[in-house]
């Protein structure tokens, strides 16, 4: 006889569990949550700017303190939410162990040997990146082109170094500070490869002891400045796109999960009440 009552009891305080769950996931996803939370780093990061004048600490410097910790103890609440809400989903996201990460440290004692600490409150300004989508998704570009870059890394590695050993026998002994060895060539030509000063600082002198030496320079920012650097430019916009349609697909696969879920919820509901209008006919 209680077996089903305590069944039912059961059912129930599950659904609404899982309803409270649904309604605090609502909150930390949603628009005015995500602006609120943007405005509070936003401020967090003038009140960390203005600690470091001195007359303003001075004047206003407790509450100063006090706001940060105020913000602090937002965030603890904040991310407490997102726990609750996620559960252990939470820790499979890695903008979530992320900003996870950037409250742990704020939350450690800075003083004594750890008063290094106090700097890296900083940190909590990054916390846009993970706030952000559109931040999201330029890091998130940047992470997946890594691989590609570091293939372009070598090449132009490569580059470098064949350059530089040439620059070095061809006009270190005329230009010794720039030129002398192969540390000073490949800085050289990095510099060259910026296009800072690299003409009136550095090749027109050149090219006045060697008249020809532009055969040596105009290949060299050619392949570097024009072709190499350009090809960064390339891996990171596919990336960044990658990155979006990526997205896009889990908005979407997100959004049908919800739907099976709320379904779920419904034949659950429906069931119960099924089982409750049996029970009072009894």
């Amino acid at each position: 006889m209680f077996a089903p009552a305590r069944q039912r009891f059961s059912k129930t305080v599950k659904l609404r569990v899982r309803y409270m769950r649904n309604q605090v996931r609502a909150l930390v996803t949603s628009r005015n949550w995500e602006f609120c939370i943007i405005s509070i780093i936003v401020l967090n990061a003038v009140t960390l700017g203005l600690e470091t004048s001195k007359p303003v600490m001075n004047s206003v410097g407790d509450w100063l303190v006090l706001i940060d910790q105020i913000i602090l103890g937002i965030f603890v609440v904040e991310l407490a939410l997102r726990l609750y809400a996620h559960g252990l989903k939470f820790f499979k996201d890695p903008w979530s162990i992320f900003d996870f990460v950037i409250v742990a440290i704020a939350l450690l004692p800075s003083t004594g040997t750890l008063a290094v600490l106090r700097s890296l409150r900083i940190l909590r300004v990054l916390r846009l990146i993970s706030v952000v989508p559109s931040l999201r998704r330029v890091i998130g570009g940047l992470i997946a082109a890594l691989p590609g870059m570091g293939s372009i890394v070598v090449l132009m590695a490569l580059v470098f170094y064949v350059f530089g050993v040439m620059a070095t026998k061809l006009f270190g002994e005329a230009f010794p500070e720039w030129f002398g060895d192969l540390g000073a060539s490949l800085y050289s030509l990095f510099q060259i490869m910026t296009l800072e000063s690299w003409s009136m600082g550095i090749v027109r002198p050149v090219m006045e002891v060697y008249p020809h030496a532009w055969l040596f320079f105009v290949p060299f920012i050619l392949c570097t400045a024009f072709t190499v650097l350009n090809l960064f430019i390339g891996i990171i916009v596919s990336a960044m796109q990658e990155e979006h349609e990526a997205e896009a697909d889990a908005n979407r696969q997100a959004i049908h999960d919800e739907t099976g879920q709320i379904l779920e919820e419904v034949k659950a509901l429906r069931a119960e009440l099924k089982e409750l209008r049996t029970a009072v006919r009894q």
